[in-house]
């Protein structure tokens, strides 16, 4: 059900431009894509010119400050409310906090008066070239700091070179760290191959792939050790494919197949030995036993494009996560009242409401269609299996039914 609600002209006026910095994020295509050398040599230099503990190169969505790049905090994100970078976006201009402890805004804030122990913040806007804020650049410390005018003309000297980094980054086809496809390359690629398979009315079939339990081998490792499973288990799927099929990388542990003229089945079949291929392996010296999780699904009436495609294969992933990994599950497979149609992939500000109307949780819609969507939070744990979805700004509200879910996303069907 839509319901409309009246704002004020000014409320009106800092829903659209969130809306419109939205887009403009969304353009970019980079939240949760692999780290980036040249944005980790700018934080390098963040830290080394202030001589602070923590440089950051963040992206701000609908619910949380995400790190395209950082150096001196082990999160690779926090939720937007917790942030000092929130005070950046919505004044989009530079924010300096010589002693949080003095400061009315911060004085209490748990990364002040916890274990993080942050004192110091600098943080300028990452802008695009039309003027939209999509994130920040920070330079932190655990103690009280001067930051002069000098200082803070340097800090966004370097966010500029950040954000001309970023811009570079849109042409990138290949993933430096795996041979893969980046993830805006291997959309582009797979919608020339659907558009011709439309064309010749022949089949395609997509895999994602989700590396499982990858949090705990670069916990338990070490980056190298994870680094290390993301080259072995991409060597893995690229000998196992044929040369005309495609392979990329959407994000750190994601990664994604397209199989031109080959059906449902077919594609289970292909997902089938590439899990067990991966299951079969060991990685490096500690001989580290690596599993994924697979989901599928198949252009049909409904799936039509790559993002509905890559849609249904992630909620079936989902699955195969939540019903105990290292499996492949259709999304053919998933019941027929949870399944969903057409999606486009979109980048909103909304709100999970339950437990009548008394809690909410702010979310990212990430992908929309008439009867389904899928959401990114920064926490699952606790989402009822049904809820309220409001869409900030659009006046639209309805009720949800989870279909697929792992720690920050959520797959859901309208009701």
């Amino acid at each position: 059900m839509a319901v409309v609600r009246a704002f004020g002209k000014s409320s009106t006026g800092m829903i659209q431009r969130e809306i419109d910095r939205l887009a403009a994020l969304d353009a970019f295509d980079l939240l949760d894509t692999p780290r980036d050398e040249g944005l980790d040599r700018v934080v390098g230099l963040i830290k080394e010119i202030f001589t602070v503990e923590i440089g950051i190169v963040s992206l701000i969505d609908a619910h949380r400050q995400w790190y395209k790049s950082c150096s001196g905090l082990s999160a690779e994100e926090v939720p937007r409310e917790d942030t000092f970078c929130r005070y950046v976006v919505d004044i989009e201009e530079p924010l300096v906090v010589q002693d949080a402890t003095k400061d009315p805004r911060f004085a209490q804030h748990p990364a002040v008066t916890g274990e993080s122990h942050i004192w110091f913040y600098a943080g300028v806007p990452l802008k695009t070239k039309e003027g939209h804020t999509i994130g920040t650049v920070c330079a932190i410390d655990r103690q009280p700091r001067s930051f002069g005018r000098r200082d803070l003309k340097i800090l966004t000297e370097l966010a500029g070179v950040a954000m001309d980094r970023i811009s570079l980054l849109q042409s990138a086809a290949t993933d430096g760290l795996t041979d893969a496809l980046t993830r805006r390359a291997f959309k582009q690629e797979a919608d020339q191959l659907i558009s011709l398979a439309l064309r010749h009315r022949h089949d395609v079939s997509c895999i994602v792939l989700d590396v499982d339990h990858f949090k705990t081998v670069n916990d338990t490792h070490g980056h190298a050790a994870g680094d290390a499973v993301l080259k072995s288990v991409a060597a893995t799927c690229q000998a196992a494919l044929r040369a005309g099929d495609l392979f990329g990388r959407l994000g750190g542990e994601e990664f994604a197949i397209l199989l031109p003229h080959v059906e449902r089945d077919g594609a289970v079949a292909v997902a089938e030995k590439v899990r067990s291929l991966i299951a079969s392996h060991t990685v490096g010296e500690r001989q580290l036993k690596v599993t994924a999780s697979f989901g599928i699904s198949a252009l049909s009436i409904v799936g039509k494009d790559i993002e509905t495609l890559l849609a249904q294969a992630d909620a079936a992933m989902y699955r195969a996560k939540n019903t105990g990994r290292n499996r492949c599950v259709a999304w053919s497979s998933l019941p027929t009242d949870q399944t969903a149609g057409a999606r486009r992939r979109v980048l909103k500000a909304g709100s999970i409401v339950f437990n009548d109307r008394r809690s909410s949780i702010d979310c990212t819609v990430k992908s929309l269609g008439s009867d389904s969507a899928g959401l990114s939070v920064s926490n699952s744990a606790g989402i009822p299996a049904e809820f309220l979805l409001s869409i900030k700004g659009e006046g639209f509200e309805t009720r949800c039914q989870v279909i697929a879910q792992d720690r920050q996303n959520l797959e859901v069907a309208f009701r």
